[in-house]
């Protein structure tokens, strides 16, 4: 059973659905398009990661480096917000700030990661100045950056890093009596050739009061077997199939 939400982002009727980058089946991912075409299907939660301008402006970008994305070998955090907003991604596509998503999307919640130490202090900024604290779930692949972002906005809900991931999987082994200052589990389905998404592990982190969403699942076979075993929410890039599949199990 679903343990009741620590934080007001967690509260939702039917399992959490991500459109992880915006989803990249309609158009490239993180871009305005992706975006609009997920909450154009329902979703209301949209998953991004977050990088910052060499003037401080937080952008909607997974890389950090300009290459895969829009053909340029330089890292994003060199280039300027003017230089940035010249940038086109395939098709025409701007890079969005993350203000630019708040704006326009403003009953969506976002799972932002903070992809690198210069966007922390930009991002923070942001959220006190946008108060969006009950918006937003903080995750990254640095618990120092989850603790650092969670330290100076107050009230918002979080996941957890590699560290408290391993923490985890070893607690749940174990039956651990362990608490938690997170509102969510966000796991890959196994990590290094261990599974981290396991019926008992499910139930253990449901007991510890904490939510499980995996990432990024693509498959319909994996996303029944995923919610077969109690998960609380799924991203995809994908939209329209993990709809699809929660709409067949009437959790959508």
């Amino acid at each position: 059973m679903r343990p009741p939400p620590r934080h007001p982002y967690l509260a939702h009727d039917g399992v959490l659905a991500f459109a992880h980058r915006g989803g990249d089946r309609v158009a490239p991912e993180n871009t305005m398009a992706a975006f609009h075409d997920a909450v154009g299907q329902g979703y209301r939660y949209l998953e991004t990661d977050v990088h910052a301008s060499k003037d401080g402006v937080v952008y909607a970008f997974h890389d950090d480096n300009l290459a895969r994305m829009v053909g340029e070998d330089v890292a994003i955090s060199t280039l300027t917000a003017a230089e940035i907003n010249n940038l086109k991604m395939p098709g025409e596509h701007h890079i969005p700030t993350m203000l630019e998503l708040f704006e326009t999307f403003p009953e969506a919640r976002f799972n932002i990661d903070a992809k690198a130490w210069p966007v922390v202090e930009p991002l923070i900024a942001l959220i006190n100045q946008t108060q969006t604290q009950e918006r937003i779930c903080i995750g990254s692949f640095s618990d120092a950056r989850i603790k650092q972002v969670v330290r100076n906005v107050g009230d918002i809900c979080h996941s957890v890093g590699p560290l408290g991931a391993a923490r985890f999987r070893f607690a749940a082994w174990g039956r651990l009596p362990l608490s938690y200052a997170a509102g969510a589990l966000q796991f890959p389905v196994s990590e290094y050739g261990i599974s981290m998404v396991t019926r008992a592990s499910v139930a253990y982190a449901h007991e510890r009061g904490l939510q499980v969403h995996v990432w990024t699942i693509n498959d319909e076979s994996t996303m029944h077997g995923l919610l077969d075993l109690g998960v609380d929410g799924l991203m995809t890039d994908d939209c329209a199939l993990l709809k699809k599949v929660l709409q067949a199990r009437n959790l959508w």
